[in-house]
Protein backbone atom coordinates (compact mmCIF):
# COMPACT_ATOMS: atom_id res chain seq x y z
CA UNK A 1 0.00 0.00 0.00
CA UNK A 2 1.46 3.79 -1.11
CA UNK A 3 1.30 6.09 1.37
CA UNK A 4 -1.03 7.96 -0.47
CA UNK A 5 -3.69 5.73 0.32
CA UNK A 6 -3.27 6.50 3.97
CA UNK A 7 -4.21 10.30 2.99
CA UNK A 8 -7.29 11.23 1.90
CA UNK A 9 -7.14 15.14 2.17
CA UNK A 10 -3.67 15.77 1.38
CA UNK A 11 -4.82 19.01 -0.12
CA UNK A 12 -5.30 20.41 3.13
CA UNK A 13 -1.85 19.41 5.02
CA UNK A 14 0.83 21.47 5.78
CA UNK A 15 3.90 20.24 4.20
CA UNK A 16 5.54 19.94 7.53
CA UNK A 17 2.28 17.85 8.71
CA UNK A 18 2.64 15.98 5.94
CA UNK A 19 5.98 14.60 6.79
CA UNK A 20 4.99 14.34 10.71
CA UNK A 21 2.73 11.37 9.17
CA UNK A 22 5.72 9.66 6.81
CA UNK A 23 7.41 10.00 10.44
CA UNK A 24 4.71 8.32 12.13
CA UNK A 25 3.98 5.85 9.63
CA UNK A 26 8.12 4.86 9.45
CA UNK A 27 8.41 4.99 13.21
CA UNK A 28 11.15 7.05 13.11
CA UNK A 29 12.00 9.34 16.04
CA UNK A 30 10.92 13.01 15.46
CA UNK A 31 10.34 16.21 17.09
CA UNK A 32 8.31 19.24 15.50
CA UNK A 33 10.68 21.82 16.39
CA UNK A 34 8.42 24.89 15.36
CA UNK A 35 5.06 24.74 12.80
CA UNK A 36 7.16 24.87 10.02
CA UNK A 37 10.35 22.53 10.84
CA UNK A 38 10.80 19.00 11.95
CA UNK A 39 13.91 17.02 13.04
CA UNK A 40 14.22 13.14 12.79
CA UNK A 41 16.85 10.66 13.18
CA UNK A 42 16.67 7.76 10.26
CA UNK A 43 18.91 4.47 10.74
CA UNK A 44 20.94 3.79 8.09
CA UNK A 45 23.29 0.74 7.49
CA UNK A 46 26.35 2.77 8.03
CA UNK A 47 24.79 5.17 10.60
CA UNK A 48 22.08 7.12 11.86
CA UNK A 49 21.64 10.51 10.00
CA UNK A 50 19.69 13.16 11.35
CA UNK A 51 17.03 15.00 8.97
CA UNK A 52 15.34 18.68 9.25
CA UNK A 53 13.02 18.83 6.78
CA UNK A 54 11.73 23.13 6.72
CA UNK A 55 8.89 24.48 4.64
CA UNK A 56 9.52 28.22 3.57
CA UNK A 57 6.01 30.16 3.13
CA UNK A 58 8.43 32.86 1.36
CA UNK A 59 9.89 30.99 -1.48
CA UNK A 60 7.20 27.65 -1.77
CA UNK A 61 9.86 25.86 -0.51
CA UNK A 62 10.31 22.22 1.22
CA UNK A 63 13.78 22.11 2.33
CA UNK A 64 15.72 19.00 3.49
CA UNK A 65 18.92 18.71 5.25
CA UNK A 66 20.26 15.40 6.25
CA UNK A 67 23.16 15.21 8.15
CA UNK A 68 25.96 12.81 10.04
CA UNK A 69 28.87 14.30 11.88
CA UNK A 70 32.56 13.42 11.02
CA UNK A 71 35.84 15.17 11.99
CA UNK A 72 38.29 14.58 9.32
CA UNK A 73 41.70 15.28 9.37
CA UNK A 74 42.88 19.00 8.48
CA UNK A 75 45.49 17.76 5.83
CA UNK A 76 42.29 16.03 4.23
CA UNK A 77 40.20 18.51 3.75
CA UNK A 78 41.39 19.59 0.25
CA UNK A 79 41.07 15.58 -0.67
CA UNK A 80 37.53 15.36 0.90
CA UNK A 81 36.28 18.89 -1.38
CA UNK A 82 37.37 17.73 -4.13
CA UNK A 83 35.50 13.82 -3.42
CA UNK A 84 32.78 16.07 -2.64
CA UNK A 85 32.76 17.78 -6.12
CA UNK A 86 33.24 14.50 -7.39
CA UNK A 87 30.00 13.24 -5.83
CA UNK A 88 27.69 16.45 -6.78
CA UNK A 89 28.95 16.01 -10.54
CA UNK A 90 27.01 12.19 -10.19
CA UNK A 91 23.93 13.71 -8.05
CA UNK A 92 20.88 14.53 -10.33
CA UNK A 93 18.96 15.94 -7.18
CA UNK A 94 20.52 17.39 -4.38
CA UNK A 95 23.99 18.36 -2.89
CA UNK A 96 26.35 17.25 -0.31
CA UNK A 97 28.72 20.59 1.51
CA UNK A 98 30.37 20.27 4.17
CA UNK A 99 29.88 22.33 7.58
CA UNK A 100 33.11 23.18 8.89
CA UNK A 101 31.80 24.71 12.10
CA UNK A 102 29.27 22.23 13.11
CA UNK A 103 31.65 19.56 11.81
CA UNK A 104 29.12 17.82 9.80
CA UNK A 105 28.51 16.27 6.39
CA UNK A 106 25.07 17.82 4.99
CA UNK A 107 23.32 16.39 1.94
CA UNK A 108 20.72 19.17 0.71
CA UNK A 109 17.61 19.39 -0.99
CA UNK A 110 15.03 21.86 -2.02
CA UNK A 111 11.63 20.78 -3.33
CA UNK A 112 9.63 24.25 -4.83
CA UNK A 113 5.94 24.06 -4.73
CA UNK A 114 5.41 27.88 -6.60
CA UNK A 115 2.10 28.03 -7.75
CA UNK A 116 0.44 26.40 -4.38
CA UNK A 117 1.44 23.19 -5.43
CA UNK A 118 1.14 20.20 -3.10
CA UNK A 119 3.95 17.87 -2.26
CA UNK A 120 2.55 14.26 -2.01
CA UNK A 121 3.00 11.87 0.68
CA UNK A 122 4.59 9.33 -1.85
CA UNK A 123 6.68 12.84 -3.04
CA UNK A 124 8.27 13.43 0.35
CA UNK A 125 8.91 9.73 1.12
CA UNK A 126 11.13 9.89 -1.93
CA UNK A 127 12.49 12.78 -1.00
CA UNK A 128 13.55 11.37 2.16
CA UNK A 129 14.35 8.13 0.95
CA UNK A 130 16.97 9.54 -1.47
CA UNK A 131 18.69 11.50 0.72
CA UNK A 132 19.06 9.01 3.34
CA UNK A 133 19.76 6.59 -0.14
CA UNK A 134 22.72 9.34 -1.89
CA UNK A 135 24.39 9.39 2.12
CA UNK A 136 24.67 5.57 2.34
CA UNK A 137 25.74 5.34 -1.43
CA UNK A 138 28.84 7.83 -0.52
CA UNK A 139 29.53 7.69 2.63
CA UNK A 140 31.84 5.00 2.23
CA UNK A 141 34.16 7.16 -0.42
CA UNK A 142 34.04 10.11 2.21
CA UNK A 143 35.10 7.49 4.41
CA UNK A 144 37.92 5.95 2.32
CA UNK A 145 39.61 9.89 1.46
CA UNK A 146 39.71 11.00 5.28
CA UNK A 147 40.61 7.66 6.63
CA UNK A 148 42.41 5.75 4.06
CA UNK A 149 43.72 8.41 2.27
CA UNK A 150 42.45 7.23 -1.49
CA UNK A 151 42.29 9.36 -4.30
CA UNK A 152 38.95 11.10 -4.73
CA UNK A 153 38.30 9.72 -7.73
CA UNK A 154 39.19 6.07 -6.58
CA UNK A 155 37.24 6.52 -3.66
CA UNK A 156 33.73 6.98 -5.79
CA UNK A 157 34.59 4.58 -7.84
CA UNK A 158 34.58 2.18 -4.67
CA UNK A 159 31.22 3.63 -3.42
CA UNK A 160 28.26 1.50 -3.65
CA UNK A 161 26.49 1.35 -6.94
CA UNK A 162 23.41 1.60 -5.31
CA UNK A 163 21.37 1.53 -1.78
CA UNK A 164 18.87 -0.97 -1.71
CA UNK A 165 16.21 -1.42 0.62
CA UNK A 166 14.21 1.57 2.73
CA UNK A 167 15.50 4.25 4.93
Amino acid sequence: MSLAEHFDAADDLHPIDLVEHIAEHHAWEFDRIHDDQIAMAVVGQWRTYAITLAWSAYDQTLRLICTFEMEPPAARMPALFETLNVINDRLWAGSFTWWDEQKMMVYRYGLVLAGDQVAGPDQVDTMINAAVGACEQYYPAIQLVTWADRTPADAVQVAIGGAYGRA
